[in-house]
């Protein structure tokens, strides 16, 4: 009837680590975004650029 001996340390440590994976699915749930909404988000980023520095009136030659 002897019980197992363990090390608090490391058990501790274990316990952490599951309490910090728990909480990093639960903000991959929360947060995350599917590769599609990045690259929809990085299109309309581009987009909205070009369409900015379109609008900008170039001078054309240098007046030296």
């Amino acid at each position: 009837m002897s019980a197992e001996i363990i090390n608090l340390r490391q058990f501790r440590k274990k316990q952490a680590r599951s309490e910090k994976e728990k909480q990093a699915e639960q903000n991959r749930i929360s947060f995350g975004r599917s590769k599609t909404e990045k690259q929809l988000t990085t299109a309309l980023n581009e987009k909205a650029d070009r369409a900015h520095r379109e609008g900008h009136i170039e001078k054309s030659g240098d007046k030296e």
